[in-house]
């Protein structure tokens, strides 16, 4: 557990140190087998941040006393400690096989990486500013490769503010599980943190993989095909990418309501709707026609602790989103989603899912303000990711109260101040 210092780029989050939490006992368990949709998702990562207001909830909170109920938290949660393996590196002999390198997750026991940070500002400055890439700044900007068998498949960012406030930021590499397994996971270590019993974790490894469709099958509307991908997991965009999250309070979420309201649609299709209609109307030169629906149904879910269970499909409109009504591409994200899910999850080839179209990701059942320290939940929380195609992805979900919602919009970097000023004269204007 030995700690190493990181020289940090020019910015208020510095002085990166880096040290390795393990599971207080060996495992026990050799691999955990990845199922069809874990390998779907595995060119993503999920960056979320919980924000700690400076007071009682953070007084004496060292990183130490946050690294201690991890032991047993990864006892559980033992994959999550492995590392990605293909069975070809223990066996060159095989390397000319094709199912021989399917990757799984050797249970080693090499843990999981703590990076502790300064912000040189305080927390109202930092989230009053609304700057763009926040997110990534606090959240280890890692992803699984070229070295497979080094790379961890999660970290956890400390940072501390001038003002007393701590952030928690993971990186979560998305083929263990979608962010209700992610979640689910984090709540439950802080659930040891409060001397409280977990709830029940059921890891399930896949035994017997899936049939998957023929080598030359079409990929699905609601993914783009890419690679192939061999040991660095990040598929090459051609433009830099941003992460801008921002509020809608509960008043701006009633005007929007007020002023484009749509049979069965709820607040993830109006905000999505919206949202739909600026990008179209940034990409005066590219249509925007077809967007992909990334949903999670907790009713749905199977029970197992580590999982991709997530809902995929695609919305298609036939006239140009940006001259069509909100309320309209609202009803269609609510009632004309194709739901794509067991052909994602069965197609062979390497695929993006976020940003293969502008995609929308549904937060809206997640628990996240689960993750509470001395009885205090997070201040604010909000989501983003890395691995985005540059179309583009929008994660909405629920605010602190539940009553508005924090968007974050992954978009090429040279579209964010369009989005911004847009957004600035609808969504967002002030009454």
């Amino acid at each position: 557990m030995g700690l190493e210092t990181e020289a940090a780029a020019g910015g208020a989050v510095h002085g990166h140190r880096l040290s390795t939490v393990v599971p207080s006992s060996v495992t026990e368990v050799e691999s955990y087998g990845l199922a069809e949709p874990d390998l779907a998702f595995r060119l993503h990562y999920l960056r979320g941040v919980y924000y700690y207001a400076a007071g009682d909830a953070v007084r004496g909170v060292t990183t130490k006393v946050l690294k201690d109920p991890m032991f047993p938290w990864l006892d559980a949660y033992y994959p999550v400690a492995g590392r990605v393996r293909r069975p070809a590196d223990d066996q060159p002999q095989q390397q000319e096989e094709a199912a021989s390198r399917r990757p799984y997750v050797k249970c080693n026991d090499c843990g999981v990486r703590i990076v502790e940070a300064q912000c040189d500002r305080s927390l109202d400055e930092w989230l009053r500013d609304d700057g763009v890439d926040r997110v990534t700044q606090l959240c280890y900007d890692k992803v699984l490769g070229p070295e497979l068998f080094f790379s961890p498949l999660l970290y956890v960012q400390v940072t501390n503010f001038k003002c007393g406030a701590m952030a928690l930021g993971f990186s979560w590499a998305h083929l263990i599980g979608d962010v209700a397994s992610a979640t689910t996971c984090f709540n439950n270590w802080a659930h040891i943190l409060a001397g409280k019993k977990p709830d029940a974790i059921t890891v399930n490894p896949v035994k017997e993989p899936q049939d998957r469709a023929p080598a030359a099958a079409a990929p699905p509307r609601s993914v783009r095909q890419v690679g192939p991908i061999e040991d660095y997991w990040l598929a090459p965009t051609g433009v830099d990418m941003a992460c801008y999250s921002f509020h809608v309070t509960e008043p701006m979420l009633k005007r929007l309501q007020q002023q484009e309201s749509a049979a069965g649609a709820g607040a993830f299709e109006l905000i999505s709707a919206l949202l739909w209609q600026t990008v179209a109307k940034i990409r005066v030169n590219k249509e925007v026609k077809t967007v992909t629906v990334v949903k999670t149904d907790m009713s749905a879910r199977t029970g197992n602790s580590l999982a991709n269970e997530q809902k995929v499909g695609y919305v298609e409109t036939g006239s140009p989103p940006a001259k069509t009504d909100v309320f309209e591409l609202a009803a269609m994200l609510a009632k004309n989603l194709v739901d794509e899910t067991a052909a994602v999850a069965g197609f062979p080839g390497d695929v993006i899912i976020y940003g293969a179209n502008l995609t929308f990701v549904d937060m809206e059942q997640v628990d996240l303000y689960g993750l509470e320290i001395k009885g205090q939940r997070p201040a604010h929380v909000e989501y983003g990711m890395a691995g985005v195609g540059e179309e583009g992805a929008v994660l909405v979900q629920p605010d602190s109260d539940g009553r508005g919602r924090v968007v974050t919009a992954v978009l090429p970097k040279d579209e964010v101040g369009s989005l911004r000023a847009a957004l600035g004269c609808s969504l967002l204007q002030a009454p």
